[in-house]
């Protein structure tokens, strides 16, 4: 015990650099009652539980984090490790650190079926406490950094898994946060114990040329710091050496040798002042010729972390490649510490751009997480926010929107607003008109077009990639199959009755509260989206709702008019592959479980034998509303002819149709066999088609291919 007091009273006297007396009594009594509660308890590797949180406090003192952010640390594993309840806590430390020791504490366990389950929840979790307060992943993300430097004692297996977890979700929150250093570390430890031997050698071969380096290195600084200092500009230069874990992710990730990545060598100049930067810019592309294209100035457009610096990669002495970063002092500590920052420049205010920056993010992650399906769909939307190759895009105003490479403009519509996006039907590109579709280029200006009734497109989910659109798009297309499956439930529901002789406005409110109570469901709109979705048979329904009626067989000479359809209702109504049909044929409705309404041809084979069977058919009519595009197939038989295709495509293109598909067989030396797939509007429109076809000499014959 008396070590562990010598070390709390370390940890105290560093903190007398920038906490107050009071603050550091509260940090030492926080210690104390989490020395008493773990007591007799021990780590892996053998050494008493509270070194942990003893050294997660250094690890944020390092960071000059607050005292209430010390205080959760030393008591970050008590509420879940030695069973002393969150208003104990609160009692005795306030509300405000037993808020922050709950969000920190290890998540609650909870059954998952897969490993991939839990810790998606874990982080959906994680999110939900970072909206709270964000010195949470703060203190987090000190606890992982400690796990992983202890990490030894564990066994491999275990090892690779929380290395793993390590690189797919908590360095990328650090990296998000712009907490690089602490970033590097967590990389280069996870590295580690994925892949000891790899890094093992690399840093054999490090050391086997580190002294060849070291004479280019003190020459380029040399160069460099007389450069500087004819102009009078004052500046600290580092040489910074390349992580093993960094060498290997290049060689693996960009496919070069290790001599390759070794070739290039890195400097960090810092300066007093915004304006030294771009002067020491100008001075070092002066001494050594700029690499066209790789320059970048984040300190005019800073990283959504808040990251701040000027890049540049040159051609130094020899032709050795330069890559240098130009930051104020300031930039220097934020881009370290990152959000951590804020607390030693700004403590105790929320104003500064790094803190507003991140904010709007977490903002961002509960928006993605109240629209998902589940913790896995959540996750997945979140990693593509999280490893971002970054754009910037310009507003018609002039605002910057930071998006993910290869984002396109419905993800730009999202950026701006949910609503915008749920509304796009087009786009500008530096004000010439694009498809939505269009990937989005560094530095353009994207205005969006919107529709008042417009609605997302579930195409757009092809090709879109940020997770506020992916999440977004999904959250409305499935409010929109809900209400289309009760709005078809109710359609079916109401033929099916008519067909028995009544209606659905006489059924009694109590018939409801029946089915929904014996269906477990919590209201009739849900029995009827059952229907809807086909997971409940119309028919059957409708049956028992008249049980004293004379069951009628479902046949198209019936008093009642069959069920009009438009043929684009959404996404609980199909058109059948094998048949085609298109408006103008006589047509049936199967209902499919989980799809909805499939609608085919009334002479289709696939429902010949459940044609008459009310409980899976229901006899349609085509609407005489009719909007859309109807695809059907064409079987042409040619004559041998050069240019053929051509020729029918133009006759398709006279008859105003479009083609889909076009694909060619020979038959023989003279005659082939082309099946092509058009969109029409309705029959008429199909027989136009056909008469433009039949125009040209090399066709012999022409026919609808019904399945």
């Amino acid at each position: 015990m008396n070590a562990a007091v010598e070390t709390i009273d370390g940890l105290c006297s560093r903190l007398t650099r920038y906490l107050e007396d009071n603050e550091i009594r509260q940090v030492r009594r926080a210690y104390l009652y989490s020395e008493q509660a773990h007591d007799g308890q021990k780590r892996r590797s053998g050494h008493p539980y509270i070194t942990h949180p003893l050294q997660v406090a250094e690890i944020l003192s390092d960071m000059r984090m607050d005292h209430q952010s010390l205080m959760a640390a030393m008591l970050h594993d008590v509420i879940e490790d030695t069973g002393i309840a969150k208003d104990a806590l609160q009692e005795q430390f306030g509300e405000a650190v037993a808020e922050l020791v709950d969000g920190v504490s290890k998540l609650t366990h909870i059954s998952f079926e897969t490993r991939a389950e839990a810790q998606a929840e874990n982080f959906q979790k994680m999110t939900l406490a970072m909206a709270r307060d964000l010195r949470v992943i703060i203190v987090k993300l000190a606890d992982r950094l400690h796990n992983m430097r202890t990490i030894g004692s564990l066994n491999p297996g275990k090892r690779r898994r929380i290395a793993k977890e390590t690189l797919d979700i908590y360095s990328p929150i650090a990296n998000r946060l712009g907490m690089y250093e602490l970033r590097s570390e967590l990389h280069e430890l996870a590295y580690r114990a994925m892949y000891p031997m790899r890094i093992e050698r690399i840093e054999r071969a490090v050391q086997n040329v580190a002294g060849n380096r070291k004479k280019i290195v003190s020459e380029i600084l040399e160069s460099l710091e007389s450069a500087l200092g004819k102009s009078g500009i004052k500046a600290r230069i580092e040489g910074r050496e390349k992580a093993a874990n960094s060498i290997y992710r290049k060689m693996s990730d960009q496919k070069k040798s290790f001599s390759d990545i070794m070739d290039v060598y890195a400097f960090r100049i810092v300066t007093d002042s915004v304006d030294d930067c771009y002067r020491t810019l100008g001075i070092v592309h002066n001494l050594y010729k700029p690499r066209p294209g790789r320059f970048k100035d984040y300190i005019a457009i800073p990283k959504a972390n808040g990251y701040q610096s000027l890049h540049t990669t040159l051609f130094g002495m020899h032709g050795v490649p330069l890559e240098i970063q130009i930051r104020t002092s300031e930039m220097d500590a934020m881009a370290s510490g990152g959000i951590a920052a804020h607390w030693l420049y700004k403590a105790g205010s929320d104003d500064t751009a790094a803190v507003q920056r991140t904010n709007r993010w977490v903002k961002g992650l509960l928006e993605i997480q109240q629209r998902a399906g589940n913790s896995l769909e959540f996750i997945e939307n979140v990693k593509i926010d999280l490893f971002p190759d970054d754009i910037y895009i310009f507003t018609p105003t002039g605002k910057i929107m930071e998006l993910p490479a290869g984002a396109t403009a419905v993800d730009f519509a999202y950026a701006v607003h949910t609503d915008v996006g749920n509304r796009c039907v087009a786009c500008r590109i530096e004000k010439a008109l694009a498809p939505l579709s269009t990937v989005l280029q560094s530095g353009q200006t994207v205005e969006i077009i919107t529709a008042k009734h417009a609605k997302p497109n579930l195409g757009w989910l092809s090709f879109i990639v940020t997770g506020k659109a992916r999440s977004a798009i999904r959250h409305f297309l499935k409010n929109q199959q809900r209400s289309e499956s009760v709005r078809l439930g109710q359609r079916l529901l109401g033929r099916a009755l008519i067909n028995l002789g009544s209606s659905l406005e006489q059924v009694t409110d109590e018939q409801r509260l029946n089915l929904v109570s014996e269906a477990e469901l919590t209201e009739f709109d849900d029995f009827l989206e059952d229907i809807g979705l086909g997971n409940r048979v119309a028919y059957s329904v409708a049956r028992r709702l008249t049980a004293d009626a004379e069951p009628a067989k479902l046949s198209q000479t019936d008093e009642t008019r069959p069920l009009a359809i438009k043929g684009s209702e959404g996404l609980l109504t199909n058109h059948a592959k094998c048949c085609r049909p298109i408006p103008g044929d006589p047509i049936v409705g199967h209902i499919s479980k989980g799809r909805g309404m499939v609608i085919h041809h009334e002479t289709c084979n696939n429902v010949s034998e459940i044609r008459d069977n009310p409980e899976k058919c229901v006899f349609l009519t085509w609407d005489d509303d009719l909007n859309g595009e109807f695809y059907t197939a064409l079987k042409i038989l040619v004559e041998a002819e050069t240019g053929i295709i051509a020729n029918i495509a133009s006759a398709v293109s006279e008859a105003d149709a479009a083609i889909d598909r076009i694909n060619r067989e020979e038959r023989d030396a003279k005659t082939s066999v082309i099946v092509l797939e058009v969109g029409v509007r309705d029959r008429q429109h199909l027989a136009s088609v056909v008469r433009h076809i039949r125009r040209i000499k090399s066709v012999t014959k022409i026919s609808r291919i019904r399945a």
